[in-house]
C-alpha cells in the first residue's frame, strides 16, 4: 500500500509565556495509508487538534518530519505549504463553512476556481467535475440551492463535495457530525464509508466513540502521546444503523399516534383529566 501519511518524531511546543512551555506533541511516530478510514481520538488537551493542524498543513511542527503523499511538508516554503494544502487536503469542518449566498454547485466550483486558468473551456471542465462530486454525494437535485435552502446534513454533503473536488490525497474531517442530529450524523457517515468503500482516504478528528466505530482504525493520543492505535474490531457500518433507527422511530411514531387515537372520545363524551371517558 502507498503511504500517505508518514509523521516521524512529531514535537509541537507553545510558549504562552516567557517561561512556560506546554509540550503539545511529545514525539508522534504515526503512519496511514491510501485507502484507510482513521478516527483520531482523545479528551480536551490530548493533542489531537494540534496533530490535526500538522496533518492538516495548518501548522508545522518544531521538531520531526512529515511526508505527506511522499513531500516532505516542514521544510517547504510558505508557497509550497500553501501549494500542498490546497491541492493534497480536502477539509470538512463542522461548521460548514459554506458560502451563504452562493449556491451548492458555485460552493464546491469555487476550489477550482485558484486552479484554473480564465478560458471558457477549463471553466466548463470545473464546472462538469464540480457537478459530478455533487452527485456522488447524492445532491444531483440540489445544485442549485443556497445553504438556507438545505437541510444540515445536505450543507455538510456539500461541504464533502467541495472536499473531494480537487481529488485530494486524502479528506480531513474535523468534528464533522458536531452540528447534527442523530439521523443527519448516521448519513454523513453513511456516507464516508461509501467514499471509503471507493478508494477514498479519510481521517477524522472526533470526541464521539459512537462515530469512532464506523472507521477502520482508531488512533488516541493522551497528553501529548499516541497511546493506542487499534483496528476497530466491532465496526459498524452505518446504512444499517440508519435504516434500523428509521424503523424504531416509524414503530414509537405509529404507537404514538395509536395511544392518541385511543384517547379522543366519541363524539358528545370528553376526557376528564384523570383519562376517563365521561
Amino acid at each position: 500500500m502507498i503511504k500517505v501519511i508518514e509523521l516521524k518524531n512529531i514535537k509541537r511546543y507553545y510558549r504562552p509565556a516567557k517561561e512556560v512551555v506546554v509540550r503539545a506533541l511529545r514525539g508522534i511516530d504515526l503512519d496511514m495509508e491510501s485507502g484507510e478510514f482513521v478516527s483520531i481520538m482523545g479528551p480536551s488537551g490530548s493533542g489531537k487538534s494540534t496533530l490535526m493542524n500538522i496533518i492538516g498543513c495548518l501548522d508545522r511542527p518544531d521538531e520531526g518530519t512529515y511526508f505527506l503523499d511522499g513531500i516532505e511538508t516542514s521544510t517547504s516554503s510558505q508557497d509550497a505549504f500553501a501549494f500542498i494544502r490546497n491541492k493534497k487536503i480536502g477539509f470538512v469542518f463542522q461548521a460548514f463553512n459554506l458560502l451563504a449566498r452562493t449556491t451548492a454547485l458555485e460552493n464546491v466550483e469555487l476550489p477550482l476556481f485558484y486552479n484554473r486558468t480564465d478560458s471558457k473551456k477549463s471553466g466548463k471542465a470545473s464546472r462538469k467535475m464540480a457537478e459530478q462530486v455533487l452527485n456522488e454525494v447524492g445532491l444531483g437535485d440540489r445544485m442549485d440551492h443556497v445553504p438556507s435552502q438545505l437541510s444540515g446534513g445536505q450543507q455538510q454533503r456539500v461541504a464533502i463535495a467541495r472536499a473531494m473536488v480537487n481529488d485530494p490525497a486524502f479528506i480531513l474531517a474535523d468534528e464533522p457530525t458536531g452540528n447534527l442530529d442523530t439521523e443527519m450524523s448516521m448519513e454523513i457517515m453513511t456516507l464516508f464509508q461509501e467514499l471509503n468503500n471507493r478508494g477514498k482516504t479519510i481521517i477524522m478528528v472526533t470526541h464521539e466513540p459512537d462515530l469512532a466505530v464506523y472507521s477502520k482504525r482508531i488512533v488516541t493520543l493522551r497528553d501529548g502521546e499516541l497511546v493506542s492505535d487499534m483496528p476497530v474490531t466491532n465496526r459498524r457500518y452505518a446504512a444499517n444503523d440508519l435504516a434500523n433507527w428509521k424503523k424504531e422511530h416509524e414503530l414509537l411514531s405509529g404507537i404514538s399516534t395509536s395511544s392518541m387515537e385511543e384517547r379522543v372520545p366519541p363524539r358528545g363524551e370528553r376526557i376528564s383529566p384523570l383519562g376517563e371517558m365521561q
